[in-house]
């Protein structure tokens, strides 16, 4: 799993202390297995971990998933897909605000190097 996700022995485990990534099972030496499915969250994590998301949203927003996606009961299922569905109109907010942060840098950018010269 490391290999794949490019991180190390210890971010897994810090990960799985935390409970974002614990381990599908272990083998009899006490290894830690992971399938598919865990590298996929842990792509989910890495990718929070980037937008610098503190490890309880990332425990949150691993939580709705889990639910969302899951077999539970349909109301709590629903109430989950409305939770995220809320938290991506925030992302999707955040990320225009940005943008335009990024589009003033430039401007602010190119009249500086056009009054340099």
């Amino acid at each position: 799993m490391a290999e794949r996700s490019g991180l190390s022995l210890r971010t897994l485990r810090h990960y799985d202390a935390l409970g974002l990534l614990p381990p599908s099972g272990r083998t009899e030496g006490g290894y830690r297995v992971y399938t598919p499915e865990d590298l996929r969250r842990l792509m989910t994590i890495k990718r929070m971990k980037a937008l610098d998301c503190s490890t309880a949203q990332m425990g949150e927003l691993l939580r709705l998933l889990d639910v969302a996606e899951g077999t539970g009961p349909e109301q709590a299922r629903r109430e989950a897909r409305e939770q995220l569905e809320a938290l991506l109109a925030d992302a999707r907010a955040r990320r225009e605000r940005l943008a335009e942060q990024v589009r003033r840098a430039d401007e602010f950018l190119r009249v500086l190097e056009s009054r340099l010269g």
